[in-house]
Formats: structure tokens, C-alpha cells, sequence
């Protein structure tokens, strides 16, 4: 299976550049209610994912920090604990399910780096449950049973 067939193209993908500041990068994450997003290059490169968690940790390191100075600081300036690895367009079924393990989404690249969309962890866990549910029913249907679709 082609992991093409689950990607969320950019176009529809939530993310922010590597330029934004805090407070640009903190509302966009609460416009969508997102725990972790992109973070791109302005050339379209995957430059890692920031999340609510390193954004609390810098806010609790800064306690003077306020709305009108978090427009001041670059997102860049926000330590991450680790960046959600990227995977290339040409990735296996199982490395897709292996990066997921561990991660909300899976970012995407092609040959040149640029990000071209991501792979979310619930299409990953659908993907798994159909083939486990199908397997099964398969199982049960060569011995002769009842199966309902």
C-alpha cells in the first residue's frame, strides 16, 4: 500500500514557518485546537513540530512574557523537546506504522525535502483495524461461518 493514500496534502494541513512569533504560533494552534504542529521554512522545507508542551515550558521560563511581548519572540527562539521525524514519499506500510507509533502525525517529503503533507495516526490506526477486522473475517468465512459485513 502506497502511503499516498493517506496523506493530508499541505494545501489542508495546518502549519506554521519557522519565522512566525510566539503569539502567531499560539493562536493558530488555538484556531484549530491543535496539540502539536509543522513548522516550515519559507521554501516549503520540514523544519520540525512545535508543541503545547515546549510552548508552556517557555512560557513558564519566561513569566514576564505577555500577549504584547510574545509578538516579539521568534518561534524559532522556543526550545522543542524533539521534532516528529519526516518520512520520504517512498516509505513502506511499516515504516509509516512504526513512525506513528510514537508521534500524532507522520510529516511528509519528497526527494528535495520540501514538505508536501502528513500522514495522521488515526488513517494509520483505520488502515490497521480494517486489515485486522478483514483478516478475521476472512479466517471465519473459510471455516464456514457466518460472517456479518
Amino acid at each position: 500500500m502506497n502511503l499516498l493514500f493517506f496523506l493530508t496534502p499541505k494545501q489542508d494541513v495546518a502549519f506554521i514557518y519557522d519565522d512566525f512569533t510566539l503569539r502567531q504560533t499560539l493562536e493558530k494552534m488555538e484556531y484549530h485546537r491543535y496539540s502539536s504542529i509543522p513548522v516550515l521554512t519559507r521554501r516549503g522545507e520540514y523544519a520540525g513540530t512545535i508543541t503545547e508542551g515546549d510552548l508552556l515550558w517557555y512560557i513558564k521560563n519566561h513569566m514576564d512574557l505577555s500577549c504584547e511581548r510574545a509578538e516579539d519572540v521568534p518561534v524559532s527562539a522556543v526550545p522543542r523537546k524533539r521534532d516528529y521525524l519526516p518520512v520520504p514519499v517512498t516509505t513502506t506500510m511499516d515504516e509509516l506504522v512504526a513512525a506513528a507509533m510514537t508521534q500524532n502525525f507522520v510529516p511528509v517529503v519528497d526527494d528535495k525535502k520540501s514538505f508536501i503533507g502528513l500522514v495522521k495516526r488515526n488513517s494509520i490506526i483505520q488502515y490497521c483495524y480494517d486489515r485486522v477486522c478483514g483478516a478475521s473475517r476472512d479466517v471465519r468465512a473459510s471455516r464456514g461461518e457466518k460472517v456479518r459485513a
